[in-house]
Order: C-alpha cells, then structure tokens, then sequence
C-alpha cells in the first residue's frame, strides 16, 4: 500500500469513527429530548415516532435513489414476516424507554442497554445454539448476579430495563436473519408501523386529547423531529459500520448508556443507593469480562491470519508435475 492509499485508508478510518461518536452520542443524549415534548403523553410519542420516521427516511431513500430492496422484499414474504416482527418489537422498545425517561428512571433504562450484550450471548446460545467461551460464561454469570442483586435493591426485578434489553437483543436476533442495512430496515419497520401510528393519532385527536397543535407551533415542530431524532443516529451508524472493525464498534456502543447512566445522576438527579451502585458495578465487571476476551479473540485471530498470509508468501509454487490431480 503507498502513502496516498495510506492517507486515504486512515481518513476513511477517521471518517468512521468520528460517526461511530456522534451516532452513539446522539442515542446517549436523546434522554434530554423526550421531556421537552411534555404534556405529550408516551403512546402520543411513540405514535408521532413512528409517522414521522418513515417520511425522513422515505426522504433520504429518494434522495440516495436506493429502492430495489423494496421490490425483492415484498416478494418474499417470511422476510416480511420477520420485519413485521422487528417492528413489533422495535415499538416495544421504544414505548418503554419514552415512558422509563419521561417517569424518571433514566438510570434504570440506562441499565437495559448495558445488560444488552449479556442477554444477546445468552440468546444466542437458548436459540440459536452458540458455544461460548469461559471468560463469556463467566460475564453471563456475574451479569445475572447483577440482577439478582438489583432486584433486591428495587424491591423487584428491574423490569424496565429487562424489557429494555430482551426487546432489543430480539430485535438484534430478527434483524440478522432479515439482513437489511440499517435505513432500508428502518423503512421497512416504519412501513409497518405507519398506519396504526397514523390511526391512533387520529383516534386521539378524535377525543380531543391530542396534543399535536394545541400547545404552539414549537411543541409541533419537536413532535416531527421525532423522525430525524430516529434516523440520524441510524445514518451516523451506517457510516460508521462499513469504516471502522467491529471490536471498535463493540466498545463505542457503551458510550450510549454511560452518557444515559450520568445524565440520570448528574442531570435528572435519580437516586443510587448503595445496593444500585453493587449492581451496576457488577454489570460494568461482566461487561469487562466480555470487552476483554473480545479483545484478546480478536488479536489471537488476527496474528493466526497474519501468520497463514506469511506462509502463503513464502511457500514455493508448485511445478506441474507437483500438482495434485483434480478430485
């Protein structure tokens, strides 16, 4: 590789990263947004979420001119099965986390997203039937301490952030077997979600408890940023997902509870007893665990690679009379 592929790979590289930031920045601070669309109720949200992402990305898809998925989606209908599941559970997950943020448990949403990767290992070894690793083993384990732990502290199993995330690991599952990229899945999802978000804002205005504008053209205008708040960080990601190594991806995707976890303690001043900050110390353990045996696969494959391409390179060509006949 010369200077100039050089400086193009690491801007490329830098590209991706400083996406990866603002993509995973942007879910950390959106906490801060949901309040400001009181006196909306969290179903009005969740509904105006809906309506309004399918005409932003519906406008970057015409922009961008992308649409020979649609076709070859709509002709096979257990991918549209599954992406009607995705949506179901994707409303899911977005209801709770309106609701949890607007009701003050900012802290306890924060914690769905950071047990998110222990539920998906273990997901993936109940479904799909995936060995692990000791030191995974081992962060499962403690991860289930951490609950363990924390439903004493609350009195209860920290359901928020169980459904939190259980919605989003299922989710995760449902969108690999659908293999869309991330705006053309949300499209999909979207399409699917449109018109019960669309009938249920008119049920609601029907009843006169809409709020969409009644509370000044400013609380309309947050309402429709629903949409971009949605597809922005999904576009940052994408740009990010096809530049940077995915074991850079895997430790960026902390950054979005860590930012949720002291807004709800610096921010919105939720309570961290001393059991709460156990179980939270246990869950960022496993998750040490796991980012540490990530690390280590990732480096003992790329040195195994690296020693096969060197052997490649020096290994002599075979003459033809050394060439073993065709099967």
């Amino acid at each position: 590789m010369d200077s100039g592929e050089a400086g193009q790979a690491r801007g490329e590289q830098r590209t991706g990263l400083l996406n990866g930031f603002a993509a995973y920045g942007m879910w950390g601070l959106v906490p801060l947004f949901w309040p400001l669309l009181k006196p909306s109720g969290a179903a009005e949200i969740l509904a105006h979420r809906m309506a309004w992402s399918l005409v932003v990305v519906g406008v970057v898809l015409l922009f961008v001119r992308r649409w020979g998925w649609a076709r070859e989606l709509v002709r096979q209908p257990r991918r549209l099965g599954l992406v009607a599941i995705a949506a179901a559970v994707i409303t899911l997950n977005w209801g709770v986390y309106i609701w949890s943020v607007n009701t003050g448990h900012v802290v306890e949403a924060s914690l769905g997203y950071f047990i998110n990767p222990l539920v998906t290992i273990a997901m993936g070894v109940l479904l799909l039937g995936e060995r692990l690793r000791p030191v995974q083993w081992a962060a499962v384990a403690v991860g289930f301490a951490a609950v363990l732990v924390l439903a004493f502290g609350y009195g209860q199993p920290p359901w928020i952030s169980l459904c939190l995330a259980f919605s989003f690991a299922t989710y995760g599952l449902v969108k690999k077997k659908v293999n869309l990229s991330g705006l053309e899945s949300l499209t999909a999802e979207t399409a699917v979600q449109f018109l019960p978000a669309v009938g249920y804002l008119v049920w609601l205005g029907s009843r006169g408890e809409a709020t969409f504008g009644t509370q000044g053209a400013g609380h309309a205008a947050l309402l429709a940023a629903t949409g971009v708040v949605t597809a922005a960080p999904l576009v940052c990601f994408g740009a990010a997902a096809i530049r940077v190594p995915l074991s850079t991806l895997g430790l960026l995707q902390y950054l979005a509870p860590v930012f949720q976890f002291l807004l709800g303690i610096l921010y919105f001043h939720e309570a961290m007893p001393p059991e709460r900050w156990a179980g939270f110390g246990l869950v960022w353990l496993a998750l040490s665990l796991l980012t540490w045996d990530a690390l280590r696969t990732a480096r003992r494959n790329a040195a195994r690679i690296a020693a096969a391409r060197r052997t490649a390179a020096v290994a002599p060509p075979a003459v033809d009379g050394e060439r073993e006949p065709a099967a």
